[in-house]
């Protein structure tokens, strides 16, 4: 999807929105240090740490992401997340949310996260999960693979970080997705009606409320740090 475009639709639609506040749920109580938004696009989840008090940089791997950041009055760099320009043991908070599921070498990625990770620094990953889920959307979106929970622990063990935490998120919706990317020929992350938007924001937001984040999902959470 075009950066700038992205950038319009998250302020209203359902899923960014609510990845946001995912964000803002899994930082409270860490204090506010330095941090790096991989795969930042236009800065939208970076935004959400700078407002709450972190030195926060977005990286993007092309350039429009990066000036879109910019413009809005963020720090950003251009960079390869296999390669990150960014010293050893200099941050406090990694985020990567929907990225390491378009990386092809991912381990060398997170091998990156652990080396510019400080001691006791926090990462925070999100990953489409459920090669099941396999569809036309991922192809339209770049995706290389989808995750399971021990692909995606297996990964991030791998790199020498302690989990902390995995959890399944869009549990309640999976049945549509799946149903729905039976049939689609692209991409399902663009605008949507206003009253279908508010109704999926609705479905989404009870899950804060249920225990369902053991339960199979269209996406996986992990928290995890460095020792």
């Amino acid at each position: 999807m075009e950066v700038r475009k992205l950038v319009e639709l998250e302020h209203r639609h359902w899923w960014y929105r609510e990845r946001r506040r995912l964000i803002r749920r899994a930082i409270h109580g860490l204090p506010p240090g330095t941090a790096l938004d991989i795969g930042a696009a236009g800065g939208g989840n970076t935004r959400v740490l700078v407002e709450h008090g972190w030195d926060a940089v977005a990286l993007e791997y092309g350039p429009d992401g990066a000036q879109v950041a910019h413009e809005r009055g963020l720090e950003s760099l251009r960079g390869d997340a296999t390669a990150l320009p960014v010293a050893d043991a200099s941050l406090d908070l990694v985020v990567a949310f929907d990225v390491l599921e378009h990386i092809v070498d991912d381990a060398a990625a997170a091998a990156e996260i652990h080396r510019v990770l400080r001691p006791g620094g926090t990462l925070l990953v999100a990953v489409p999960c459920d090669p099941r889920l396999w569809s036309a959307h991922d192809e339209a979106v770049d995706h290389v693979r989808r995750y399971t929970r021990e692909t995606v622990g297996d990964l991030v063990a791998g790199a020498g970080l302690t989990i902390d935490a995995m959890l399944s998120w869009n549990v309640l919706l999976r049945p549509v997705v799946a149903v729905r990317r039976r049939s689609t020929t692209g991409s399902d992350l663009d605008d949507v009606h206003p009253v279908v938007n508010l109704g999926l924001r609705c479905v989404i937001a009870a899950e804060r409320y249920l225990p369902v984040t053991g339960l199979p999902g269209v996406s996986l959470l992990v928290r995890a740090h460095r020792p």
